[in-house]
Order: structure tokens, then C-alpha cells, then sequence
């Protein structure tokens, strides 16, 4: 077993032992989760850390995008419980990078495409090409795609 799994398996038994609610569930979710990525396809495997890590952000997303729905439904209180979710997921995920950060690396790569002859927004696959192997797990792609689309437009 994974050490990241362990890890969530052994949280979930602290929450459990401590009555919380909020993080036995949301931790419930993300180990079933986990299962069923691990018998998909033709025969069951083990996840890596990694794999495992790309499942809990799954989940995160989806949490975050399920508190946007509920807020603008006009259902703040299941809008607080998705966002609260998501949060205690966030606590396995490694830090993400900050806006500064990830401008400095996204700029690096476009002016190593503008060096290879690459400009404007036909640039954009060769730029995100260059920059997702190095902010993997650590931003959104869509963050990432709204800022190289930024700077590419100059």
C-alpha cells in the first residue's frame, strides 16, 4: 500500500475515534475514490503516491466546483460544506505555487517558444508543452492556460 493511502486510511480512523464528521466523510469519499481507480480497467493494481495524489485532486476540483454551483444556486450552507471538504483535501496535496511564482515560469517558457520561433497565440500548445512537466500537481491547468494565454497576447 501507498504511503499516501496509509496516511488517509490512518486519518480517517483518528476521525472516526474523534467524532469528526465533516473529515470521516470527506476521507471515506476519497479512499472509495482511490478503490475505484485501482480496479478500473482489465485487472485491479496498486496506485503510486502520485497516482493517488492526482485522485485527491480530482476530488478537490470537484468539491471546489461544487461549492461555485451551490453559492450561485443560493445554497450557502452546502456551498460552506464543499469548501470545507475541499480544504481538508488540500491538506494532502502539496502547497500550490503563488501567482508570482507561476508568472515567473510561465514567462519562461514563452520567451524559450518565442526563442524557437514560436508567437501569439498559435504558441499556446508549445508554451504549455514546455511549462505543465514543471508546475505538475502544483497549479491548475486552468490557471496556468489563462496566464500563458495573457502573456501571449503581449
Amino acid at each position: 500500500m501507498t504511503t499516501l493511502k496509509s496516511k488517509l486510511q490512518e486519518d480517517l480512523t483518528a476521525a472516526i475515534r474523534g467524532r469528526d464528521e465533516l473529515r470521516s466523510s470527506t476521507l471515506r469519499l476519497t479512499l472509495t475514490a482511490i478503490t475505484k481507480e485501482e480496479v478500473a480497467g482489465t485487472e485491479a493494481r496498486q496506485l503510486s503516491d502520485d497516482e493517488v495524489q492526482k485522485v485527491i485532486a480530482r476530488e478537490a476540483k470537484k468539491r471546489r466546483e461544487a461549492a461555485e454551483a451551490f453559492a450561485q444556486g443560493g445554497r450557502p450552507e452546502q456551498a460552506a460544506k464543499e469548501k470545507a471538504e475541499g480544504e481538508i483535501l488540500a491538506e494532502y496535496l502539496p502547497k500550490q505555487l503563488s501567482d508570482d511564482e507561476l508568472r515567473a515560469i510561465v514567462a519562461q517558457a514563452v520567451e524559450e517558444a518565442k526563442a524557437a520561433g514560436a508567437e501569439g497565440p498559435r504558441a499556446m500548445g508549445q508554451v504549455m508543452k514546455i511549462v505543465n512537466p514543471k508546475v505538475a500537481g502544483l497549479a491548475e491547468g486552468g490557471r496556468v492556460a489563462a496566464l500563458v494565454k495573457q502573456l501571449l497576447a503581449g
